[in-house]
């Protein structure tokens, strides 16, 4: 499965890229903008990891902005974000975001984030 993963920050990006590879997920694209993201999406993305938080366009506007592609109706959105962004999550629910996770995390918790929306998307 392709994982797309958007942050604006090169250091976050390199992040949840190391995490991924931790537990043995090694096809990434990444893109430092959801506008960057909504040009390298394509129906081979199987899952997307964006941070909630981006200058113009943010990962909220850029769910929206997915889901109103016909591939980008059903893939898995896990939103990254912080403590101070948790006010954000119900927003990003109604947007489309299956789930999100709060920074810092483990790559543990990354993979069990990632396998029960992997787990409900099948089901």
């Amino acid at each position: 499965m392709k994982f797309l993963v958007i942050d604006d920050s090169a250091t976050m990006r390199r992040i949840v890229v190391n995490s991924l590879q931790r537990i043995g997920l090694t096809d990434i694209v990444e893109a430092a903008s959801g506008l960057e993201a909504l040009e390298a999406y394509d129906r081979s993305c199987g899952f997307v990891i964006a941070d909630s938080d981006m200058p113009s366009m943010s990962g909220v506007e850029f769910v929206v902005a997915l889901r109103s592609l016909p591939d980008g109706a059903s893939v898995p959105v896990l939103m990254v974000t912080t403590r101070r962004g948790r006010q954000d999550i119900p927003a990003a629910v109604d947007a489309g975001v299956s789930d999100h996770i709060i920074k810092p995390f483990t790559p543990q918790m990354l993979k069990e984030k990632i396998e029960h929306l992997v787990r409900a998307r099948a089901a």
